[in-house]
């Protein structure tokens, strides 16, 4: 704990420097894109992944589509709770900012204002948690789409570290809380959510958000079921009554 508190580990910061550092070197417009990416563009790029995981789900079959949707519904969930776990960890930690303990660091964060911007905590990278939490997420639905998500966490991270407002044990910890929440919690979740999502499948007016074609799900088994006799059985057992 002390050496989260004083600024980690010296191959955390050795780290910290030498990512960073890589700023200095490069060209401003990729300094700019890097901050934008960093603070806003990945996550954007993972909510749109999601968008089009949905697009896809809609065109499975019935029961595909029902668990499909749930484990969308999931995965931005997943990723809420996690930084509400993150809020008091934060708090219980509380390692400063990088560059607030070290000199020397190039700020990159569109929203930094120096005496102001950024004073919350590092520890744990809450762009990182977001970021994962929303990929692990997807892998649940898919594994092609998964693996861009994860990769685009990982991507995430890194840009934190380059941006100088998280140190790479901050972003570790990101990857492991994310991780951490969507699976451990996935089972109940998915137990919770699959019935709901099932009789939204089944609503006239809300099932088009499961399913492409709009058919509603077929009936339970056990439920009776209204059927049509051919013509002319009903008045033929009619006569047999008589």
């Amino acid at each position: 704990m002390a050496g989260l508190t004083t600024g980690g580990p010296n191959v955390d910061v050795s780290l910290l420097y030498e990512v960073n550092g890589a700023a200095r070197h490069a060209p401003e417009w990729a300094d700019t894109a890097v901050g934008l990416a960093g603070e806003y563009g990945i996550l954007l790029a993972l909510v749109l992944l999601v968008l089009w995981c949905w697009r896809g789900a809609r065109r499975q079959d019935e029961t595909a589509a029902v668990e499909s949707f749930a484990a969308l519904v999931w995965a931005p969930l997943a990723a809420g709770l996690a930084l509400l776990v993150n809020v008091p960890l934060r708090e219980f930690v509380g390692r400063e900012r990088p560059f607030r303990q070290h000199d020397g660091l190039t700020v990159l964060d569109p929203g930094f204002v120096p005496g102001l911007g950024n004073a919350e905590f590092s520890f744990v990278s809450g762009h990182t948690t977001l970021a994962m939490a929303l990929g692990v997420g997807l892998f649940i639905v898919g594994r092609k789409a998964g693996l861009i998500g994860i990769g685009l966490a990982l991507l995430q991270g890194l840009c934190r570290v380059y941006m100088g407002v998280n140190y790479p044990t901050d972003v570790i910890g990101g990857l492991a809380l994310g991780t951490a929440v969507v699976l451990l919690l996935a089972p109940l979740a998915m137990a919770l959510l699959t019935p709901v999502v099932r009789a939204v499948a089944r609503s006239p007016r809300a099932r088009r958000l499961v399913r492409a074609g709009g058919r509603a799900l077929p009936r339970p088994v056990g439920l009776a079921q209204p059927q049509t006799p051919p013509a002319g059985q009903g008045a033929y057992d009619k006569d047999l009554a008589a």
